[in-house]
């Protein structure tokens, strides 16, 4: 068996079946023990969002996300790295964002999962309009996830 990890990136408007998507990483491999899977979704901020507007670059969005397995698969012993990225209208409740991780043992295929999530929220190339029912705003990046991020360097 190849023991280059299989890397799926995509940027796409429509939304995606999780299932699937966990299935393909570890269907027929007897090397995977552990499968680790992320799906943020868009939440409507307690009532005051209907949905967000994502806008990207196609080909620096997909340039980075590849950039960001290829990075996880060398700092972890993976099998598999699936990075799933929504673009367009998302309504409140819908997927926005998927991860998947896929390795012979649970450990690194948590740290990678939770290093691929932390850096999309702060250098994947993707700006986000909030659609509030009140006003419609741009969203700034957040400290928070900045801080996030710095643990992996």
């Amino acid at each position: 068996m190849d023991s280059r990890p299989l890397l799926r990136i995509r940027v796409q408007r429509d939304d995606f079946d999780v299932a699937a998507e966990i299935d393909a990483v570890s269907r027929g491999r007897r090397d995977v023990g552990a499968v680790v899977s992320f799906t943020g979704l868009c939440r409507d901020e307690n009532g005051r969002l209907d949905g967000l507007e994502l806008e990207h670059y196609p080909a620096m969005a997909e340039r980075e996300l590849q950039r960001l397995a290829d990075e996880a698969a060398a700092r972890w012993p993976l099998t598999a790295v699936t990075i799933l990225h929504r673009h367009g209208r998302i309504e409140a409740g819908e997927r926005i964002v998927l991860v998947v991780t896929a390795s012979a043992h649970r450990q690194a295929a948590f740290e990678a999962a939770s290093f691929l999530m932390d850096y999309l929220k702060t250098r994947a190339p993707f700006w986000k309009k909030e659609l509030g029912r009140q006003e419609t705003r741009w969203v700034e990046a957040r400290a928070e996830d900045s801080k996030a991020a710095q643990r992996w360097r």
